[in-house]
């Protein structure tokens, strides 16, 4: 076997890293919009990276928690936190580069929400709102402690990029596609979902009752 064969589980860790970086970042940086000193934006960059994944491991009883396991978790976050306060004037269009790494927390965390999920033996739909959890719960609980409505409380294609992707997750496992690719072309789809939905302004529509 080539010494540069990436395995499954490696996969989905380097997955799970890049999330983690992607809402350290997006959380830092609304924080930081905020006025939050150093600590304060670090705790809001964790709440975003990790609040979704250990919600989920605690709803399907799968203990310890990830990052009381891996220290790599909070290093990778506070690094991550630190260098971008330091480097916020970089940032001039706080709403753009905001949306665009949730976006990419959204897709990565949807997957590794998924696969945790189906390596606990739950059904698939339980998998799905495993991965709708994974993926938005850090962002809920960043924007309530920055006093801001959360996203997928707003008309935005958000959870459904989440469950598209991964409803095409389970077509692409029952016609025969490696796994390594499935979970790549899913993270693809649920990321150019999200952004397709945010350069086109698409937006779910309101059901309301006519009088």
């Amino acid at each position: 076997m080539p010494s540069y064969y990436i395995t499954p589980d490696l996969l989905i860790y380097l997955f799970d890293m890049v999330g983690v970086v992607a809402c350290a970042i997006a959380g830092t940086l609304l924080a930081q919009h905020k006025g939050f000193d150093i600590a304060g934006c670090i705790l809001v960059s964790m709440a975003n990276a990790i609040g979704g994944g250990t919600i989920r491991d605690v709803i399907i009883d799968r203990h310890p928690l990830f990052w009381m396991t891996d220290l790599n978790y909070i290093i990778v976050i506070t690094i991550t936190s630190l260098v971008l306060q330091i480097f916020f004037h970089l940032y001039h269009k706080i709403d753009t580069a905001l949306k665009f790494f949730d976006a990419i927390g959204l897709a990565a965390f949807s997957v590794i929400g998924l696969k945790v999920a189906l390596s606990q033996g739950v059904a698939p739909a339980i998998a799905v709102l495993m991965a709708v959890c994974t993926a938005i719960v850090g962002g809920m609980v960043r924007d309530i402690i920055c006093n801001e409505i959360p996203l997928v409380l707003q008309r935005e294609i958000y959870i459904t990029a989440s469950v598209i992707g991964s409803c095409c997750y389970f077509v692409m496992q029952a016609i025969g596609i490696e796994p390594g690719i499935n979970d790549l072309l899913t993270l693809g789809i649920i990321f150019f979902i999200r952004i397709l939905a945010l350069i086109f302004d698409w937006h779910l529509p309101s059901i309301r009752l006519v009088d």
